[in-house]
């Protein structure tokens, strides 16, 4: 695999769930769409819709759909494991909407997993982000134990704790006002500057606020 991921084509993608289905308005499914490491994008659905899904798909926890996916040129369905195991490690960062937070382990320590796997991020740079994010006096306690809003911050830290050249984010603020729906949208530019990588958010109605994004419905 290269050192980077530039492109991620989708080609008549659709969910095989929703083969008998019509998408006249869609500007994803059964359509051929590229997104560029380094630019931001902002896919729209209404629940059901398959955002979860086209996710899922990005990251190759599942299959189940017709059309081709295709990561600089190259079909998804050619991956060995150890392929997709490399992409999730270095290229592609994700927080899905149920988080996967470990709920007996801090906030801390949640984080600390990934940041020392990856050897990405020190962890005086996760403290300044949990700063800014009202969450220093919440780092340790148990994960099960924060409300939504503040696991949804949580998690958000620990996605960007790997090399990526895009993060995918799954309705990662739908618990968080404005204010610190702001603040999470300038770290993960700020992260995503730093990398050169592409932001893929996906959201039913509270979409993370990053600058100027491309719209796509689905």
């Amino acid at each position: 695999m290269n050192n980077h991921i530039e492109e991620i084509t989708l080609e008549s993608l659709l969910p095989r769930v929703f083969a008998r289905e019509e998408f006249p308005f869609s500007k994803i499914w059964r359509k051929t769409v590229c997104f560029k490491r380094g630019l931001r994008y902002l896919v729209e659905s209404a629940s059901g819709g398959g955002k979860s899904s086209l996710a899922a798909f990005i990251m190759g926890s599942r299959n189940d759909y017709e059309g081709t996916l295709k990561f600089d040129g190259r079909d998804a369905g050619s991956f060995s494991i150890g392929e997709w195991q490399e992409l999730r490690r270095a290229h592609i960062a994700y927080l899905p909407q149920e988080l996967a937070l470990f709920p007996e382990l801090s906030a801390i320590d949640n984080i600390r997993l990934k940041a020392e796997i990856s050897g990405n991020v020190d962890m005086a740079r996760v403290d300044k982000w949990l700063e800014r994010l009202g969450m220093s006096d919440r780092r340790d306690f148990p994960a099960g134990k924060l409300s939504i809003g503040q696991q949804q911050r949580v998690a958000l830290v620990r996605s960007l704790c790997q090399p990526f050249d895009f993060i995918l984010l799954d309705e990662p603020v739908s618990h968080l006002d404005e204010a610190n729906n702001r603040l999470a949208a300038r770290i993960v530019e700020e992260e995503a500057e730093r990398q050169g990588a592409g932001i893929i958010t996906f959201s039913v109605g509270n979409p993370l606020l990053i600058e100027n994004p491309e719209k796509l419905n689905l």
